[in-house]
């Protein structure tokens, strides 16, 4: 199995973060981890999206830079990058994890 790209920080920038959190369901995603710190993609399936839609929301994630992956056996583990975000653009990511969902 291949690994999936993921961007180095350096690489990371706001307009394909913005662009990524644009969809309610990604929002939602991040929300989720923001509670949860790492969970594998079968927890999401309560988001009523077919299994292909949910791994386009994480590649959209991930290939932002928003969250990363970590590949054990057949299961793959999503996290925030939580440190990169904090120290690229303070305050963001704290933002959007506890955004009012009244407000989505």
């Amino acid at each position: 199995m291949r690994n999936p790209y993921q961007p180095s920080k350096s690489e990371i920038r706001l307009t394909s973060i913005l662009h990524a959190l644009s969809d309610p369901n990604r929002l939602r995603i991040v929300q989720c981890l923001g509670k949860r710190k790492e969970s594998h993609c079968s927890y999401y399936q309560t988001l009523n999206v077919s299994k292909s839609t949910l791994s386009h929301h994480f590649k959209v994630l991930r290939e932002a830079g928003v969250i990363k992956v970590r590949i054990e056996g057949t299961q793959h583990f999503y996290s925030l990058r939580i440190e990169d975000l904090e120290e690229l653009f303070p305050g963001l990511l704290s933002a959007v994890v506890n955004v009012n969902e009244e407000l989505l």
